[in-house]
């Protein structure tokens, strides 16, 4: 009974602690906290609120990219034509439909979703790498779309916000606590769907079909329904993550919707942990802090005093995240969550074995004074 109870108080432990992280870091703009080389300034100033706040939409962009390729076994190499879909949708809904925030974020949705089912529709008619070189052509098409048609996108110059339809609570860097706040509450939302679809039956369904997709097949079951679903599901998370984009850096440009943006959602992934949940999570803030710092390091007094041949390749952070993830795959194959979770499963196992060894031990010692009897 007590090994039931405790078991049953063990399974609330990660919702607690995923709900105690949410309120510290929903209280961060309030605290005075300095992390020196990781965080730019205090956490109640817009610089490193800014910064976290993108760390939360790619860790929400990543969060969605999990769900396609860790639940479903969808190698996508379009997964960013969503992610611009939605912040270039925002845009265009703004200064060109003039309507206000909050029907332009259903409508940026909407036509991240509309697309996700036309273009998910063709490319899953095939599987495994032809599928993502379809989702690539799709990404590629997308990206020429965006940069011929300059009076719509705003061409290689991108897409501005238009600030005149957006509430004044949004808009400036005095408002960064604001804009950090939705953007957390876009990260959790995203992390809540994610969850209720990995829980539910489509989210099974979806991994059945990922081990054997034959077998979904002779049970009467049709696979490419279900990973229609999640396909779609995944590329409106992607959108919303690039509304939240639009409305932080007020205004988006061609990149997000390229393939080589998909590369990065994927290396930010394989870096977490593919399959988990909080490593998607992991893998997009510690990508994007470490982006965005060694740029700042590239450009430091002390890199520029270097020799040459150290000077070169550590002034380019592109250099410097290869190599993490070179070694990450190397050296922790499973990412960041999956090593954790199996170094607690080879711990709880090892745990398992003594309490099996105790009940043995236990057993002989009840056995002994019937042998002395004997």
């Amino acid at each position: 009974m007590q090994n039931a109870t405790s078991g049953g108080i063990r399974r609330f432990i990660p919702a607690l602690g995923g709900a105690a992280l949410v309120i510290l870091m929903a209280l961060l703009p309030l605290l005075n906290i300095s992390i020196p080389g990781v965080l730019p300034t205090p956490t109640y100033q817009p610089g490193t609120l800014a910064l976290l706040s993108l760390c939360m939409v790619f860790a929400s962009l990543a969060l969605s990219y999990n769900l396609l390729l860790g639940s479903a076994g969808m190698l996508s190499f379009g997964h960013a034509l969503y992610f611009g879909a939605g912040a270039y949708g925002l845009g265009i809904a703004l200064e060109h439909f003039g309507v206000p925030l909050w029907p332009g974020v259903f409508l940026a949705l909407v036509g991240g979703m509309l697309i996700a089912l036309l273009t998910g529709a063709v490319a899953m008619r095939v599987s495994g790498i032809p599928f993502a070189m379809v989702t690539l052509a799709f990404a590629q098409a997308g990206s020429v779309l965006v940069r011929r048609n300059s009076q719509v996108t705003g061409g290689e110059e991108g897409l501005s916000l238009n600030t005149e339809h957006v509430p004044d609570i949004l808009i400036g860097v005095i408002n960064t606590r604001n804009l950090y706040w939705f953007t957390l509450a876009v990260l959790v939302t995203v992390y809540l769907v994610t969850l209720w679809v990995d829980s539910s039956r489509l989210g099974h369904l979806a991994r059945a079909s990922r081990e054997n997709e034959q077998r979904v097949r002779v049970l009467g079951l049709q696979p490419y329904r279900v990973k229609l679903v999640i396909f779609v599901v995944a590329a409106v998370l992607a959108s919303l993550a690039g509304v939240a984009y639009m409305l932080l850096q007020s205004g988006t440009v061609p990149r997000s919707v390229s393939a080589d943006l998909t590369i990065t959602i994927l290396v930010m992934v394989v870096l977490g942990g593919v399959g988990f949940r909080w490593g998607a999570i992991v893998g997009g803030v510690l990508y994007t802090l470490l982006d965005q710092r060694l740029t700042v390091l590239a450009g430091s007094e002390m890199i520029a005093g270097l020799p040459d041949v150290l000077r070169v390749p550590l002034s380019e952070p592109l250099f410097l995240l290869g190599v993490l993830f070179i070694l990450v795959v190397m050296f922790l194959p499973g990412g960041i969550a999956g090593t954790i979770d199996a170094a607690l499963r080879r711990r709880r196992g090892e745990r398992t074995r003594g309490d099996l060894q105790q009940l043995d031990d236990a057993a002989d010692r009840d056995r002994e004074p019937e042998v002395v009897r004997a």
